[in-house]
């Protein structure tokens, strides 16, 4: 399994279903000392009902429910405040909100959530993206590192070490140590790592549509008797008004704009306003309610072939016959008095892009009925009204656990069973929340962790390593411990490397008579330390085509890190524990 994962060949859900098979069927045929036929089969399996499998699925729904609510979202905004003051400033409490952010919801809805802040940032001038993204993944990855629920390999670890009989471990536990070795790692992220890193520019990052829209102001608008101009102040970077600035706005008036897909957003933010007729929205809220759908906001192309070319947006129809919502209109050659007029005025013609929001199948009838083209970058639109409560049930399900209310399965299993209940996460959609990647690998990792004990091959190795390792002191010991299970995770995968190290770690610990506590923390910071290879962790690959580096980046950044963390966090176990 090792070497299939390092090999990368075959993927990781194939290689974990064909380890439990193998598993299986050679504990059928070839059962262990003691043991019957059968109890192979419930070893192999076990990990599909594992309380620690049960637990990340929990926790990955409470994650989507904070998404797609959009209660992370008032966060980016500070951050994206931030920047604008100051970069320098900008970069350090960027650092500190990952880390805090990770510690809660699992690192790649983190990164994900950041990631889009960082590619616009350096658009409009600041550090470019190559040097902060890099820093940015490392700071998720070790405020990941800092609770039992960071990341799921984190729950694996501990579980597979209370299986082997160790006491259990809260949450906020090893917090501390974590957190010490974060403030010493700190300025290294912050100051060094981009100095390290090369400047790509701008070159890899996505171009961002600009569309041509009209902002759209109730009757009771508070706006209303202002100008524009009044206005720019609070502009949305990307967006800006479109024709006479002096114009006064008045009960339901229509101005022409322009912007990307984020400066509409925040500019409906930002002015309350909207960019769509409020019997569209309407319309389609409706029909999204009674379907139980989410709206998405997607942006279409139109064809050669479309009945749309030569057509206006309201004299195509589109919102009565489909029931979507055109949003802004992307027109590749516009001329000099083009953004001066109303995107409804605008003749469509082949190249197009449209920004259209509905429920997906009201747009997918309208992309196979008007052949238009569905283009990448499909967003979910927050259901905004349920962010408070997303959050509250996340923190109240964090919270029981931490002050040992109740086991962490059973507050995970309520939070998400709350956020069901709540429709914060609908039902049918809890399929985008749960990863049949990480779903299988989980369960592999639990089945081979248990072969490895019950066979005895964890005592085994764990006497060839302790044999080795006997003569060195304690912080030496874990050291070795932490940088076996780095290597394993930096060229592997961290659910292998916890699979393969915990058994052995609290094996040696036996050996040398060692507290079992600090060398199955040393396993899980191991595991942790994924920062030297592009694939050593799904976020490392996250980053590689946005901020364009190559393998180099990672070892040249990488390895000082490594090194830096795997020695203050060996000496803070040592004064914790020993």
């Amino acid at each position: 399994m090792f070497i299939a994962f390092a090999r990368g060949r075959i993927a990781t859900e194939i290689v974990s279903l064909v380890t439990i098979a193998i598993i299986a069927l050679g504990l059928f045929f070839f059962p262990l000392d003691l043991q019957k036929p059968t109890d192979g089969l419930m070893l192999a399996f076990a990990g599909f009902g594992h309380p620690a499998l049960i637990t990340i699925c929990a926790l990955m729904i409470m994650g989507r429910g904070l998404v797609v609510t959009g209660a992370l979202e008032p966060a980016t905004r500070f951050l994206d405040s931030v920047w604008k003051i100051d970069t320098r400033l900008g970069m350090l409490v960027s650092l500190l909100m990952a880390m805090g952010l990770s510690m809660m919801v699992n690192d790649t809805p983190v990164l994900v959530l950041l990631l889009p802040i960082f590619v616009a940032l350096a658009e409009r001038g600041a550090m470019a993206a190559s040097k902060t993204l890099i820093p940015l993944n490392a700071a998720v990855l070790i405020g990941g590192m800092a609770t039992t629920i960071g990341t799921s390999t984190n729950l694996l670890v501990v579980s597979i070490a209370e299986d082997l009989g160790m006491d259990h471990i809260r949450v906020f536990d090893f917090t501390p140590i974590v957190a010490i070795a974060a403030l010493i790692a700190l300025p290294y992220l912050w100051l060094v790592m981009p100095r390290l890193l090369p400047d790509n520019g701008t070159a890899n990052l996505r171009q961002r549509r600009a569309f041509a829209a009209t902002l759209r102001f109730d009757d009771n608008s508070e706006l209303i008797g202002m100008t524009p101009r009044d206005l720019e102040e609070r502009l949305p970077d990307g967006f800006r008004f479109e024709g006479p600035l002096d114009r006064q706005i008045t009960a339901n008036s229509r101005l022409p704009v322009s912007g990307s897909h984020h400066a509409l957003e925040e500019a409906m933010r930002v002015f309350k306003a909207r960019v769509a007729p409020a019997w569209v929205i309407e319309r389609l809220n409706a029909a999204a309610h009674s379907q139980q759908a989410d709206v998405v906001v997607v942006e279409m192309a139109i064809t050669a072939e479309s009945r749309l070319v030569g057509l206006t947006i309201p004299s195509s129809g589109v919102a009565g016959q489909f029931g979507v919502a055109v949003l802004g209109i992307h027109q590749q050659e516009r001329g000099p008095d083009k953004g001066r007029h109303e995107y409804s005025e605008l003749q469509l013609k082949a190249g197009d892009v449209l920004l259209v929001m509905g429920p997906m199948a009201e747009i997918e009838e309208f992309a196979e009925t008007d052949r238009l083209l569905l283009l990448e970058g499909v967003k979910e639109v927050p259901r905004r009204s349920k962010a408070v409560l997303a959050g509250a049930i996340m923190i109240g399900s964090v919270a029981t656990a931490s002050f040992g209310l109740w086991p962490i399965a059973i507050a995970a299993l309520g939070g998400a069973i709350a956020m069901f209940v709540t429709g914060c996460v609908k039902f049918d959609r809890v399929g985008r929340a749960l990863s049949a990647n990480v779903i299988v690998l989980v369960a592999a990792s639990i089945a081979v962790g248990r072969l490895i004990l019950e066979s005895g091959a964890a005592e085994w190795l764990g006497a060839i390593m302790a044999a080795g390792l006997q003569f060195l002191p304690p912080a030496a010991v874990l050291a070795a411990i932490m940088l076996f299970v780095t290597l394993l995770t930096n060229f592997a995968s961290n659910a292998a490397a916890a699979t393969v190290g915990t058994p052995i770690a609290f094996n040696i610990a036996n050996t040398l008579g060692i507290p079992p506590e600090p060398m199955i923390l040393a396993v899980l910071f191991g595991c942790n330390l994924c920062y030297a290879t592009p694939i050593a962790y799904q976020t490392n690959m996250l980053i590689m085509e946005e901020g364009g580096y190559n393998f180099r980046d990672y070892i040249r950044t990488g390895v000082p890190l490594v090194m830096l963390m795997a020695t203050t966090l060996s000496v803070l176990l040592v004064m914790f524990y020993m």
